[in-house]
Order: structure tokens, then C-alpha cells, then sequence
């Protein structure tokens, strides 16, 4: 009886055309209209080297190790640019910054850098931390020699090796590597949140499939419903395996958006593959533990109980960064534990994990947090439905 159901189940599934465009069909084609509307906008952010000017003075000519750092982080042949460098009298930096031709120019009291800007910017601000850099490796560099110089004295040593000592902080300074990392597009693509919620909306939307599987066994929902209840077979075995077809209709659906998002829109979800299936596939548990829920809880009819199951998997999604991306951030830092009871973040939080971060802990945390938010729901709607009484069908 078991496999008989499972193999109805499956039939009556795939014969509701509005429930298969929205597991299959619907969650594709909002994959593709994201990658229109955001493709353009990841290439527009790749970062391109800004213009400065050096106040080409005595005192930056005295200056060997800045000299030495920005004809490296200046150089054209350097995968690692970040400047296009002007070298100019202080007047000609003060005019081209008046013009907006540089982002700021750099001009030199002794041996510390000190940077001139306009304007607070992305640009300004990399600037700023670039020279900041700098100025920190110099001081350092700076200790290394007064403490060798010390050492030395400290030992009774009046004949020291100035030349030795000098090679030593020569060799600091060109094993410094200072750059600016491009990690816009390929590798810091918050545009690729918009698709880890696509994906968890999609296995939150396949509670709509377990509640229609369910809806077949119940007898105030279904005339199916009202033959298993006067039936003398076990109810349980009938239930799990609507559940089960609904669940696997439900991965197929997941699966399917994956292949597009893979091979066709050339998403990039790193190397952890293995992993990012494993997530999907308990992410739709979530979502057939959801559909469960309504429809054992509610009694009423089923397009309601639809709208109920979408209105949750829409505000889950939209709390965890579908319709803006700062959403996600934002609950995180006010209102953390409500996007720790939230499957969509979860799941969401999971491929962000698996794609930033080199460690596992935060991703097994999703893990193990979809697993307990799944058995609660199942759990509860378990214990609704052994108590579910009809004075007559």
C-alpha cells in the first residue's frame, strides 16, 4: 500500500500544472531575471587603479622606501596596481585635485606620508589605508634597526654593522607586500546572496507541494481523505508516503534550478558542491516541514492555506536578503535571533558561509539548525494530527 500511494501521489503531483510552474518553472525564471538585471552591475564594480599625485619635494626624494612602494604599486606591469602616479610640484596637486583629476595627492613632513583629499570616497578611503600601511612597515622598520642597534650596544659591541643591519631592514621592506586585493565580481559578489535566497525560496515554496500531498489524506480536505479515513489501513503508512513523493517532487524541482543556475547562467558556487546539495536538500525538508504545519493546523480551504505557505516563505526570503540585499545584514545586527529561527536565512547563511569563509562551523550551524527546525514542525504537526477528530465525513 505504501509504494501504491507513493506512485498515486507522484501521478496526482505532476498532473497539477499550476503547482509544477511554480516549483520548476517559476524559480528559473526568477533565476534568469536576476541575471539580467545584476550581471551588468557586477561588471561595472571591478576595480580599476585611481589617479594621485606625489609633491615631488626634498623631502619625498630623501624618502627611498616610499619611493621604492609607489613606483611598485604605480607600475603598469604589476597585477597588483593600485595607483596611477603623477609626480608634480605641490601648486600643479593642489590644482589637479581642485579639478578632480586625482583622487588626492600625497606630500611628505620628513619622513611621514600625509595624504590631501577633497572628498570622502571608496577611493579616498583606499588611498588613506594604502599610505597608512606604508607609514606603519616604516615604523616598524624603523624599531627593527634601534633595537639591533641597542642589542649590540648592550653586548659591549661599540663596532657596529650598520651595512648588515641596513640589509636586514632593506630585506623587510622588499618582502612587504603591500597591494590592493580585486575582490569585486569573482570574488566578494554580493549579487550572489540575491541567488542563495532564489534557492532557499525555492525550497520554502515546496511546502506548497507537501501540503497538497497532504491535503489528498485528509478527510476535510479530500474525497481521497475521506476513503483513507474509513479505510482499515494504516494511516501512517499512507502519510509518509504522500510525504515522501511531494518531498521528492520537490528535490527535482530544487535540482533542476541548480542545473540552470550552474550550466546555464554560470553561477559560481565554489568548490564545496557536495555541500551546497547537501544544504538544498535539507533546506526543502524545511520547506515540506512547513507545508505540513499549515496544512494540519489550519482548516480551511486550500488556496488559503497556499497564500499562508507563500506569505511565510516570501517574508522569510525577504528577511534574509532577496528584495535588497542589506535587509539581511540589517536583521542580523538588530534583531539577531529572529534570522536564527528563520529557514530562509539558514539556508541562505549557509551558501554565504560555504563561499566566504574557509572554515565549516558556520555552515554546519545552518546544518544542524534546519535539521531542529524541521524534526520541531514535523514533531508538532505529528501530534495535531493524532489528535484530529471529524464528528462525521
Amino acid at each position: 500500500m505504501f509504494w501504491h500511494n507513493f506512485k498515486y501521489t507522484l501521478k496526482t503531483l505532476f498532473k497539477n500544472k499550476m503547482l509544477i510552474f511554480w516549483t520548476f518553472a517559476f524559480p528559473i525564471l526568477l533565476g534568469l531575471f536576476f541575471h539580467m538585471a545584476f550581471s551588468n552591475i557586477e561588471k561595472s564594480e571591478t576595480f580599476e587603479a585611481f589617479n594621485i599625485a606625489v609633491v615631488d619635494d626634498e623631502n619625498f626624494k630623501q624618502n627611498e622606501t616610499f619611493q621604492i612602494i609607489l613606483k611598485e604599486l604605480s607600475s603598469e606591469n604589476n597585477d597588483n596596481q593600485v595607483f596611477n602616479t603623477k609626480y608634480v610640484k605641490l601648486e600643479e596637486a593642489k590644482e589637479l585635485l581642485n579639478n578632480d583629476k586625482i583622487v588626492g595627492y600625497l606630500i611628505f613632513d620628513d619622513d611621514i606620508a600625509k595624504i590631501v583629499v577633497a572628498t570622502n570616497g571608496s577611493y579616498e578611503t583606499i588611498f588613506k589605508n594604502v599610505i597608512d600601511e606604508v607609514n606603519q612597515t616604516i615604523q616598524i622598520t624603523n624599531t627593527i634597526v634601534g633595537d639591533e642597534i641597542k642589542q649590540e650596544l648592550s653586548l659591549g659591541n661599540t663596532n657596529i654593522d650598520y651595512q648588515e643591519i641596513y640589509y636586514k631592514v632593506e630585506n623587510i621592506i622588499q618582502n612587504t607586500n603591500i597591494h590592493i586585493e580585486d575582490t569585486t565580481s569573482n570574488h566578494l559578489s554580493y549579487v550572489m546572496i540575491e541567488f542563495y535566497t532564489l534557492i532557499a525560496m525555492t525550497c520554502l515554496y515546496g511546502g506548497v507541494v507537501g501540503m497538497e500531498a497532504m491535503n489528498q489524506a485528509l478527510p476535510n480536505m479530500d474525497s481521497k481523505g475521506k476513503r483513507i479515513a474509513i479505510s482499515p489501513v494504516e494511516k501512517r503508512k499512507i502519510i509518509l508516503s504522500s510525504l515522501l513523493a511531494s518531498y521528492l517532487v520537490q528535490l527535482i524541482g530544487v535540482f533542476l534550478l541548480f542545473i540552470f543556475l550552474l550550466f546555464v547562467l554560470n553561477i559560481d558556487f565554489g568548490s564545496h558542491i557536495l555541500l551546497c546539495i547537501l544544504l538544498s536538500i535539507l533546506g526543502s525538508l524545511a520547506g515540506l516541514s512547513i507545508g505540513l504545519f499549515v496544512s494540519v493546523l489550519f482548516k480551511t480551504n486550500e488556496n488559503t492555506k497556499v497564500g499562508i505557505i507563500i506569505a511565510i516563505s516570501m517574508v522569510c526570503s525577504f528577511l534574509s536578503g532577496m528584495m535588497g540585499i542589506t535587509m539581511k545584514y540589517i536583521v542580523d545586527k538588530n534583531l539577531p535571533l529572529l534570522n536564527k529561527i528563520n529557514p530562509g536565512n539558514m539556508i541562505t547563511d549557509g551558501f554565504y558561509s560555504l563561499y566566504y569563509y574557509d572554515t565549516f562551523d558556520r555552515y554546519f550551524f545552518n546544518i544542524i539548525s534546519l535539521l531542529v527546525f524541521s524534526l520541531v514542525l514535523l514533531i508538532i504537526s505529528g501530534i495535531i494530527l493524532r489528535r484530529q477528530k471529524y464528528d462525521s465525513i
